[in-house]
């Protein structure tokens, strides 16, 4: 009796944390208007080449900033890039993308990948796994000819023991948007 006790506590362990992931999963992305469907994945490449310049002539050019350098475990989230509800591309690790947008009110979002490669869902178990630590949010005005920079900056910390994670997305100022644009990989994404 008590060997069968443990038996369904130790399966409660395990998939618990599964169901609780799988209700957040669906709930985050209720109420972001940037996101994209979620059953979107990519395939994350990094490249140090070099970063563009210039917009396109009446467009507006936008660098997504992925910084995992507070991220200490592995490994390291895949963030989703989403503009006005539709995913533009990915980043993985300290790395950026960038894409033109047309001037005009914009939603951005950005949101970490679950399964397949790059992903982080393993890392999730025994981990927080609340809405706040997977999708992050903010609307903006694009202007044509101006060039915005937005950090994702994922966190990996420990508390009272308890592994913690947290992801939060801002605008940056051009000056440090360009040295952290410079800094770190181009990143290349391919939808699975």
């Amino acid at each position: 009796m008590i060997r069968t006790a443990s038996k369904v506590i130790a399966i409660s362990f395990v998939f618990l944390p599964l169901a609780i992931l799988a209700q957040d999963k669906i709930a985050a992305f209720a109420g972001s208007p940037g996101c994209g469907d979620d059953a979107v994945k990519f395939e994350v490449k990094t490249d140090k080449g070099q970063h563009p310049a210039k917009p396109e002539a009446g467009k507006a050019l936008v660098y997504f900033i992925e910084d995992d350098s507070n991220f200490n475990s592995m490994p390291k989230p895949t963030t989703r890039a989403g503009l006005d509800g539709n995913w533009v591309g990915a980043t993985h690790g300290n790395s950026v993308l960038y894409f033109s947008v047309d001037p005009g009110v914009h939603h951005l979002c950005a949101s970490w990948q679950f399964g397949g490669s790059h992903s982080f869902a393993g890392i999730l178990l025994g981990v927080s796994s609340g809405q706040d630590g997977k999708v992050a949010a903010m609307r903006f005005i694009a202007e044509a000819g101006g060039v915005y920079y937005f950090k994702v900056k994922n966190i990996y910390f420990t508390t009272d023991s308890t592994p913690r994670v947290d992801m939060s997305l801002n605008a940056l100022d051009s000056d440090e948007g360009q040295l952290l644009a410079n800094k770190f990989a181009l990143s290349i994404a391919k939808k699975k």
